[in-house]
């Protein structure tokens, strides 16, 4: 029976980085067409470095033949570790390069759909950029419960969304915005300077899906006061929520700033007795745990 191994970036035994890194695109692709462009080797490479790492390991990692590709219970199993591995393999390279004044490797950061309509995050990102050329970056949009757990895990160097308290993560608050209800010009609440919420009960939303922070936010405040509401559309980005509220599909709780001055654009109305607010952070891992990139691009959001 294959037994767990557990591998550190000072105790890979006879197993190469590249092969980890190669088992952990074709994990994450499923492909090894994907895979291999990946990883800019042909799939023969790809092919040949993924039973290197099997002869190491001592067990199968693929069933072979499906497709997509499926990890074995021994590549569930080593998969996490290999994460870690290559993670403290980069971390031990960034730092060294640090020294140096040089950031090199990869940087992952998540980032929430709309986050560009409230911070210029795309000019913090294109400075910080080209001030580290030899750095690669990906950039991934997830909702942000999620982003916070692959932060977490570490599977993303850092991430810009709403924290919550109980993350485990070094938060720097960016921004804050107040949530209003927004409806269409012809709706009835629309004639209202200010809304409570018991006037929203039993109303006709469009909602964004469950693990969004404000969709979290907004589910517990209706739960605490005793409130439903019926989700006639659920839409994974607030440029469609809008459009679908001016449409007049149903009413929506959204961040003030997200008002696309669309025609026509929903009537936006605050809410008498509640505080509701959208906080955009930047949280990342504490302590050594925080890559160099992340200390570099936190010290770009500090100068901001």
């Amino acid at each position: 029976m294959f037994e767990m191994v557990s591998i550190s970036a000072r105790d890979t035994g006879g197993m190469e980085l590249r092969n980890l890194r190669h088992f952990v695109a074709l994990a994450e692709e499923r492909s090894f067409t994907r895979a291999a462009a990946r990883e800019l080797i042909v799939q023969s490479g790809l092919s040949t470095s993924i039973r290197s790492l099997e002869k190491d390991v001592g067990g199968l990692l693929f069933i072979r033949g499906t497709r997509p590709v499926r990890l074995t219970a021994a590549g569930d199993a080593l998969l996490p570790e290999a994460r870690r591995t290559l993670a403290a393999a980069d971390a031990a390279r960034q730092a060294v390069q640090q020294v140096e004044g040089v950031l090199s490797g990869r940087f992952t950061i998540g980032t929430m759909d709309s986050i560009g309509h409230t911070l210029p995050f795309s000019a913090w990102l294109a400075e910080f950029a080209l001030a580290h050329p030899g750095l690669e970056i990906v950039v991934t949009q997830q909702p942000a419960l999620r982003m916070a757990e692959l932060v977490a895990g570490g599977e993303l160097d850092c991430a810009l969304l709403p924290a919550t308290r109980d993350a485990g993560l070094t938060v720097l608050p960016l921004i804050s915005e107040p949530i209003v209800l927004a409806c269409a010009p012809g709706h009835p609440l629309a004639r209202k300077r200010t809304v409570r919420l018991a006037d929203l009960d039993g109303e006709r939303f469009v909602e964004t899906p469950p693990g969004w922070a404000i969709r979290a936010l907004i589910d517990e405040t209706f739960d605490a006061a005793g409130l439903s509401r019926r989700i006639a559309c659920e839409v994974t980005d607030w440029t469609t929520v809008v459009d679908l509220v001016a449409a007049g599909v149903g009413v929506a709780l959204i961040p003030e700033g997200l008002n696309f001055a669309r025609l026509p654009s929903p009537r936006l109305i605050p809410l008498a007795d509640a505080h509701l607010e959208r906080r955009l952070d930047f949280v990342y891992p504490a302590g050594p745990a925080a890559s160099p990139a992340t200390r570099r691009f936190l010290a770009v959001l500090e100068s901001r």
